[in-house]
């Protein structure tokens, strides 16, 4: 992904408190530390603290601030998200603020049709038709790209539940967030 965009640094933001659901069952350290290992080796990946240092939700138009505060106004900014993410888009805070802040790259995954949707809310729709673009842009911000990535249908949610039921997520995750789940006996 950050070699398609241009990017130098992709960071990895793992959520502190999510507003939109309930608070992760794994603790913070946890999550901080899997998204390190995750990271580990590839020069391009940082993690990037701040949601998870944070006492507050997390809203992710708070984060684009300060990252469009980090690197001032003429940088181009991405937020790399799935479809799945995307098509809730118009539930977040402020979020046609994010379109302002950033491009958004737009990851397709098994299961999810972006613009045949039904799913996709008039209000997107009106913003994928305004916005997306079938090449990067150079811009600051404002633009809708979407990519498609190899087609395994894994999810967070898929690997917990494999693991609840004493299955292998072999192969699924990095080797070494595998061992630390099963060190650490994070999903019993």
């Amino acid at each position: 992904m950050g070699e398609a965009l241009g990017l130098a640094q992709v960071r990895l933001v793992p959520a502190g408190l999510p507003p939109h659901r309930s608070a992760p069952a794994t603790a913070a350290g946890h999550r901080l530390q899997m998204a390190r290992l995750a990271a580990a080796g590839n020069p391009r990946l940082v993690v990037d603290e701040r949601e998870i240092r944070k006492t507050s939700p997390s809203y992710t138009v708070e984060t684009l601030t300060e990252l469009r505060d980090e690197i001032g106004p003429g940088a181009p900014l991405w937020l790399i998200m799935g479809a799945d993410a995307f098509l809730g888009l118009t539930t977040w805070k402020d979020w046609r603020r994010l379109f302002e802040l950033a491009h958004i790259a737009i990851a397709h995954r098994p299961g999810y049709r972006l613009i045949q949707s039904d799913a996709l809310v008039d209000p997107l729709r009106t913003e994928v038709d305004r916005r997306l673009t079938d090449t990067p842009p150079t811009t600051p911000a404002g633009s809708l790209w979407r990519f498609t990535i190899t087609p395994l249908d894994i999810s967070a949610t898929a690997i917990r539940e494999r693991l609840r039921c004493g299955q292998s997520i072999r192969y699924l995750v990095p080797e070494a967030v595998r061992t630390y789940i099963e060190e650490q006996k994070l999903y019993p």
